[in-house]
């Protein structure tokens, strides 16, 4: 399908997006959002696409932001349902999601661009790359999942400062956090991107999927993510990449997963 202000095209088994503003510095407005909801829906139900990578068109940004002008005048309930519709429709589908994200932050990673990035599985950046969580400056709080994900990715003593400054950190600051797993050059940056996602596509979905579910599991109230993980270990068991997964290492061969 075609996206007026997303991207996406599928090789070997990924599916690359690219958020194409940027004239707005790939800012998310509620269209984009929705764009996004929409395709990646439907990249949950493709077989044939095995992980994702998101980035940003250009080289200036990720997404430098959501947009402001659309919100400007909400009032409370309407500040509401633009968080709540950011949660189920997009930030949380992802970080839900049974194929892994990576998101290739190449520029600026700002409020909603840094929650997009959060939400992801895995996160890579640019040398050139600035991250941060500026809503406070604005007058209002990160409302797209920063303050539960960025506190679960680096601590809540550094995530309380990043937010209540509204400071933006570098790439090597990121990398040191632990809020990003690599930094390199910015022309390398899909190619890294590329090297992660071929060795999981190489992997069984099925496992996959439930390691996803597993590690989601301790950051969710009443939940024990020890029984989670045993839960979906024993029913790995039930599926037919296990029966090839141990079959190939007896018989010393690589394994085949559809």
């Amino acid at each position: 399908m075609d996206y007026k202000n997303i991207l996406s095209e599928i090789s070997e088994k990924t599916c690359l997006i690219t958020i194409n503003r940027p004239k707005f510095l790939n800012s998310l407005n509620n269209e984009t959002i929705s764009e996004l909801s929409d395709c990646i829906k439907n990249i949950n139900t493709d077989s044939n696409i095995k992980s994702v990578i998101i980035t940003g068109a250009e080289n200036k940004a990720f997404v430098a932001g959501a947009d402001i002008k659309e919100f400007k005048l909400f009032n409370k309930e309407q500040g509401y349902k633009l968080s709540k519709n950011g949660h189920e429709n997009l930030f949380d589908l992802i970080e839900k999601s049974e194929k892994p994200f990576i998101a290739a932050i190449n520029g600026f990673a700002l409020g909603g661009g840094l929650e997009l990035a959060m939400s992801c599985h895995i996160r890579l950046a640019s040398e050139n790359a600035k991250l941060g969580l500026p809503e406070v400056t604005l007058g209002v709080i990160p409302g797209y999942g920063g303050t539960q994900r960025l506190p679960q990715l680096i601590g809540k003593g550094l995530a309380t400062e990043m937010i209540l400054t509204g400071k933006m950190i570098s790439a090597n600051d990121a990398l040191n956090y632990g809020l990003v797993n690599h930094v390199c050059p910015q022309d390398q940056l899909l190619e890294a991107c590329g090297r992660i996602t071929s060795k999981i596509n190489k992997n069984s979905s099925q496992a996959i999927s439930r390691a996803i579910k597993a590690i989601n599991a301790c950051y969710h109230d009443g939940t024990n993510g020890f029984n989670s993980e045993i839960e979906l270990f024993a029913s790995c068991f039930e599926t037919e990449d296990f029966v090839e997964g141990t079959d190939a290492f007896l018989e010393k061969r690589k394994p085949n997963f559809n």
